[in-house]
């Protein structure tokens, strides 16, 4: 028979996947996948429930409810003092996901190269390939997580299209600095390239810090594609609601993919997130409070065990170095272990890279309750012991 795509098949299942059901199977604590224990604000959640009720559950506008678009556009001035037309320049999706493969499939061609930085979320690279181009990857390894800026230099060339940029960083954990992302901003004009930007942790910062989107930087705003999410802000990861903010040049092709791939986006979860985006500075600032509080809190149990915690600088996740517990210690064969064995599901830190990558490592998901993520090290310490 014909060969299908040699992009897809034999591909392996998402290392989630297949954590979260080797959790199921053996009963364990899972800190493997990456969502809250607990659903989002109730005032959110019952704007949804009655837009579901009323009839608000046909085909919305393809682009998006103007309510949300508006309250995106309203959002990019309240938090960045981005100006943007919500008409021309945001787009609905059916979760960040579904807009990276629009950004990919609007904006690249056979023979484009696409600067990463490793490691990564693992959905980028199937769909950068399956679009015709050539990833060229840029490391940054744990504990430090340092950009080499000699090697994202090194990564551009005639043939870059664009570079992916996550910021805040799945699953390092990193916020780029000021310095960093000019440093892209200037490759990026540099080589008249654009940076497609998955920014969906962007209210998940610590330490005092701000997110800065590459998007507000002096000739980024034109270049950006900046990606946002309401599964991360409103910890309602299953609703699939995320947004996309770029110049009406490249939003025109992005619109047409995501035409062709989910057409429309639920609008009861699309009205519940207009009126989420608008809730006050406390909710904002509650929900990466809360949030550093658990890392926190992990971290510190963590540390107590014998594990190396990097620093966690955003999102939810923290990464740990096995090493000091386990001698020649490989970190998907641990974590298949912990799962099995301590009944606590994580993620190694490899599955992030392409090619040979750091070993020691493992991630886990610290948006948990309080009782699960003390429960964890509990079981963690009685393993360890063992």
């Amino acid at each position: 028979m014909k060969a299908t795509s040699p992009v897809y098949t034999g591909l392996p299942m998402t290392i989630f996947e297949v954590m979260s059901r080797l959790a199921t199977e053996n009963g364990a604590i899972n800190l493997g996948q990456g969502f809250p224990d607990v659903d989002g604000p109730a005032d959110v959640k019952d704007v949804a429930a009655r837009e579901i009720v009323s009839g608000l559950n046909q085909y919305p506008p393809m682009m998006g409810l103007p309510e949300l678009r508006r309250a995106v556009a309203d959002a990019n001035r309240r938090f960045y003092g981005l100006d943007v037309d919500w008409q021309r320049e945001v787009l609905v999706t059916s979760g960040a996901t579904e807009a990276l493969s629009d950004c990919f499939n609007a904006l690249i061609e056979p023979g484009d190269e696409i600067v990463v930085i490793e490691p990564l979320y693992d959905s980028y690279l199937p769909v950068i390939r399956r679009a015709g181009a050539t990833p060229r990857l840029v490391r940054v390894t744990p504990p430090h997580w340092r950009l080499d800026r000699d090697a994202l230099a090194a990564a551009f060339g005639p043939k870059t299209k664009a570079i992916l940029l996550n910021n805040p960083m799945n699953p390092a954990g990193r916020v780029f600095s000021a310095d960093e992302l000019q440093a892209i901003a200037d490759l990026v004009i540099a080589h008249d390239a654009y940076a497609i930007c998955d920014e969906v942790y962007e209210h998940i910062v610590f330490d005092g810090r701000r997110h800065l989107p590459l998007m507000s930087l002096p000739g980024m705003r034109e270049r950006c594609v900046r990606i946002g999410s309401a599964g991360k802000t409103f910890s309602l990861t299953g609703w699939k609601v995320g947004y996309v903010t770029a110049a009406p040049r490249l939003l025109e092709p992005i619109t047409k993919a995501h035409q062709f791939t989910t057409f429309v986006t639920p609008p009861a979860f699309q009205k519940a997130v207009a009126y989420g985006l608008g809730k006050g500075d406390d909710y904002y600032a509650g929900l990466a409070g809360d949030l550093e509080k658990k890392r926190d809190r992990f971290a510190a149990g963590l540390s107590r065990l014998g594990f190396n915690v990097a620093a966690c600088e955003g999102t939810y996740f923290i990464t740990a170095d096995a090493s000091p517990l386990r001698r020649n210690v490989d970190d998907a064969e641990l974590c298949r272990r912990m799962t099995v064995e301590a009944k606590v599901a994580a993620v190694p830190v490899s599955v992030f890279y392409e090619g040979e990558a750091p070993k020691t490592f493992v991630r886990f998901c610290f948006a948990k309750r309080d009782e699960v993520l003390d429960g964890a090290i509990e079981r963690l310490g009685a393993w360890l012991g063992r």
